[in-house]
C-alpha cells in the first residue's frame, strides 16, 4: 500500500536522506571541499571571528567558516595552535621593478617583484605606492601586473613620470590632475588610489592637485610628505587639504624636514586624535628611513592605534630594520597591541581603505586567501629606521599561504601528506 501511494518531489528527498542515514551513509550531508584548514584560531575581523574554527573552500573560493567541517575527500591542513587570517594586505609597497637606469622606484632597481616576497609573509594582495604615474601605468600593467600570482594594484603617482626620484619628484608642471584621474577611470580594476611622495617645498599643490584628481577618479590619496624647512604644518594638512578616507603614510617617521605625530616631549599632539576621528587614515608605511620607536611607543601608550599597518617594501627596507610585513606586525604586538588589532589592520581595514570590500575576510563566496600564522615565543630584537633596537618576547611566522584556492606557501609542508 505505501510503495503505490504517490510521492511529492519533497517527499522523495526527506525519504532519500532518511534511507541514507539509516544505511551509515552521511556524505550526503557533506558540503563539497576542495581544501580544509582544521581546528586554527579564526580571526577575520569583518565577521567579528576570533576563536577556534575550520575554513572550508571549494576552488578558489570561501564556502564555510565554521567549527568541526566534514572534510572527508577535500585536502587537509591541521592548524591547530596556529592563527588562521584572510590574506594580508599591504597598501604600501613598491614593485615597479625593472633594469632603467636612474629610475629609482619606477621601472628601476630598487623596486622588487611581488611573488618573491609576499606569499612568504602571509600577503596575497599589494598596492604599488607611486611607482607608476599616467604615462608610464601601462608599462606597468603590462610588466608587474598582468604577470604576477600576487593581487597587484597601484596608487598613481600624481607626477606622470611616477617615481623616478631627484627632480622628477620636484616638477609641478608633471603633476596633471586631469590626465591623472583619466588613467585612474580607464583602469578602475587595478588602480585604487593617488600617491604624492618626496615633494621637497613649501607648496601646497602636489597635495592639492592630488586631491582634485582624487574628487574626480572617487578614490583616496596617500600622502608621503616630503619635506622644507621649517617643516609645513600636517595640523594644515590633516584639517584643511585632505578629506575623510585619504591616507597619512609613514606616520612614525621622524625626520629634521617633516613634522612629527609625537612632540620632543613624548607626547602625542592632541590634533592627531582629532584628524584620526576626522577620518585621515594613519598608515605605517615602515620603509627604509620612516620608522621609529621613539615615535611608536609613546603614541601607542598614549591610546593611539595605526589604521593600516604596511611595509614600504624595497630593496632598501626589506634588508634593514624593516623586512617584512610580518616582522612589523610583530614590533606592535610587542609594543602593546594585540593579535586580533594587527591582525584586522592588516586584512579588513585596509581592504575597506582601498575600496576593495570584497578582500580581507573569510566571508562564504569570497576569494579563497588565505594566510596561517605561527606565534613564536622567545627573544627576539626588533630595529628602527633609526638603527636602535626593541627587545621582544613574541615573533610571527608565515606557516602556510592560500592564494585563490591554491597553497603558494608552506613552511613546513602542514598542507602535505608524509613521503611514507
Amino acid at each position: 500500500m505505501l510503495a503505490s501511494r504517490q510521492q511529492t518531489p519533497k517527499s522523495r528527498v526527506i525519504a532519500t536522506l532518511l534511507i541514507a542515514a539509516l544505511l551509515g551513509n552521511f556524505s550526503l550531508f557533506a558540503q563539497d571541499y576542495t581544501l580544509v584548514i582544521k581546528g586554527g584560531h579564526v580571526i577575520d575581523a569583518k565577521n567579528n571571528i576570533n576563536e577556534v574554527m575550520d575554513v572550508g573552500i571549494k576552488d578558489d573560493k570561501i564556502v564555510r567558516v565554521a567549527k568541526n567541517i566534514d572534510a572527508r575527500g577535500a585536502q587537509v591542513v591541521n592548524a591547530k595552535g596556529l592563527y588562521v587570517t584572510p590574506g594580508l594586505i599591504d597598501i604600501h609597497s613598491h614593485n615597479f621593478y625593472g633594469t632603467t637606469e636612474d629610475h629609482y622606484l619606477s621601472d628601476g632597481y630598487v623596486a622588487v617583484a611581488p611573488d618573491a616576497f609576499t606569499f612568504r609573509s602571509g600577503v596575497t594582495t599589494v598596492a604599488d605606492a607611486g611607482g607608476a604615474g599616467w604615462k608610464n601605468f601601462n608599462q606597468f600593467k603590462n610588466q608587474t601586473i598582468d604577470h604576477s600570482d600576487t593581487r597587484v594594484f597601484s596608487f598613481l603617482n600624481i607626477v606622470g613620470e611616477g617615481m623616478r626620484g631627484g627632480a622628477w619628484e620636484q616638477n609641478l608642471h608633471d603633476m596633471d590632475a586631469k590626465m591623472t584621474a583619466s588613467v585612474i577611470k580607464a583602469h578602475k580594476n587595478e588602480i585604487v588610489g593617488i600617491k604624492v611622495a618626496h615633494y621637497m617645498g613649501a607648496e601646497w599643490e602636489p597635495v592639492d592637485r592630488a586631491v582634485e584628481a582624487g574628487k574626480e577618479a572617487n578614490v583616496p590619496v596617500m600622502i608621503d610628505f616630503g619635506g622644507n624647512t621649517p617643516p609645513l604644518s600636517i595640523e594644515d594638512l590633516f584639517m584643511k587639504h585632505l578629506r575623510p578616507g585619504d591616507i597619512f603614510t609613514h606616520c612614525f617617521a621622524q625626520l629634521s624636514s617633516r613634522e612629527a605625530i609625537v612632540d620632543e616631549q613624548g607626547k602625542l599632539k592632541p590634533f592627531i586624535v582629532a584628524a584620526q576621528k576626522r577620518g585621515i587614515i594613519f598608515d605605517v608605511g615602515h620603509g627604509g628611513g620612516s620608522f621609529r620607536f621613539s615615535q611608536a611607543i609613546p603614541a601607542l601608550k598614549a591610546g593611539f592605534i595605526p589604521n593600516t599597518i604596511s611595509t614600504d617594501l624595497h630593496t632598501g627596507s626589506m634588508n634593514a630594520g624593516m623586512k617584512d610585513q610580518l616582522n612589523i606586525m610583530s614590533k606592535f604586538i610587542n609594543m602593546g597591541m594585540t593579535v586580533q588589532q594587527v591582525m584586522a589592520a592588516s586584512t579588513w581595514h585596509p581592504a575597506k581603505v582601498i575600496k576593495h570590500e570584497e578582500l580581507g575576510n573569510l566571508s562564504p563566496g569570497a576569494v579563497a586567501d588565505v594566510a596561517v600564522f605561527s606565534l613564536q615565543k622567545g627573544k627576539f630584537g626588533f630595529i628602527d629606521s633609526g638603527g636602535f633596537r626593541m627587545d621582544g618576547e613574541q615573533k610571527l611566522e608565515t606557516e602556510l599561504t592560500v592564494r585563490a584556492g591554491n597553497v603558494v606557501w608552506d613552511l613546513n609542508g602542514i598542507s602535505r601528506p608524509s613521503w611514507k
